[in-house]
């Protein structure tokens, strides 16, 4: 795709391509924006692509990102089967043959950040590199409350949730809007399920960013045992930098888990990680 010739990124979305491929029995939607090194992009629960609006167009500007509705959400009708972390890992690495790239880089939060860390997990040979956002690596790197919450999703929250930016999205890109409490059930399943990532997420080639905000809904500390699995953390790097790790932490400041997506803060620790050459294999 050609890139947009405006000065000013945001006008990069004018140039969007939305396409729908055929994957695992899904019609997925994705869009492409900007051109240059592959980027798969995957919003959070409940959500869609229209999620990264503030900073999309800043990671379009020098590569291609493909941005992508998962199972059920945004313009991606749903199919008969549940909500599955490595269901919809296997949808993104299937997309990635289906674009005929050999391997690209994996951005998800939150909920659509477990996808890419199970799509490294399940498909290491697409992966390149991997951006974490708000993403635990086990069940528990929630905090209680959240956990309380996640326990009460369901269809019995359908109606209130009507009032919440969330649903008027859903409904106007939806290709069945009345599938609302559908997907909120089915989202529910998956968030009451316990997983641990541990050992799996140690075995990791790919570098990784781990991105989280100082007012996070995931646990400060497990960020960090997050950052140790994948080898961060444990010695001093030395003046040449030579124990450095491929993996970074990033807490960023005076922001929570409901602006992170849309904040200025994101881009400018995500950009440099993946404009970053990759590291000499050993």
């Amino acid at each position: 795709m050609t890139k947009s010739t405006s000065e000013h990124p945001h006008e990069r979305n004018k140039d969007a391509r939305g396409s729908y491929a055929s994957v695992n029995g899904l019609t997925l939607y994705y869009e492409i924006h900007g051109a240059g090194e592959p980027l798969i992009l995957l919003h959070g629960g409940v959500g869609a692509i229209q999620m990264f609006g503030e900073v999309l167009p800043f990671l379009a500007q020098n590569r291609q990102v493909v941005a992508v509705d998962l199972q059920a959400h945004g313009r991606t009708a749903d199919i008969d089967r549940p909500l599955s972390f490595e269901l919809m890992a296997d949808d993104i690495a299937a997309l990635i043959k289906h674009l005929v790239i050999e391997e690209a880089d994996v951005m998800g939060y939150s909920l659509g950040g477990g996808v890419p860390l199970r799509t490294a997990i399940q498909h290491p040979e697409v992966v390149r590199k991997l951006v974490l956002v708000s993403t635990p690596f086990k069940r528990d790197g929630w905090y209680p409350e959240i956990l309380a919450g996640m326990g009460q999703m369901g269809p019995q929250v359908a109606e209130p949730m009507k009032q919440t930016p969330m649903y008027l999205l859903y409904a106007s890109i939806a290709p069945k809007p009345e599938d609302w409490p559908v997907l909120l059930t089915k989202l529910g399943e998956l968030l009451r399920q316990d997983y641990d990532w541990s050992k799996d997420v140690a075995a990791i080639k790919a570098p990784t960013l781990i991105v989280v905000e100082d007012a996070d809904s995931v646990r400060t500390a497990h960020a960090v045992a997050f950052f140790e699995l994948l080898g961060g953390g444990k010695v001093d790097a030395g003046w040449d930098g030579s124990g450095m790790s491929n993996a970074r932490l990033a807490i960023l400041p005076a922001t929570t888990h409901y602006n992170i997506y849309s904040s200025p803060w994101l881009a400018a620790v995500v950009v440099p990680f993946l404009d970053a050459p990759m590291p000499v294999a050993e």
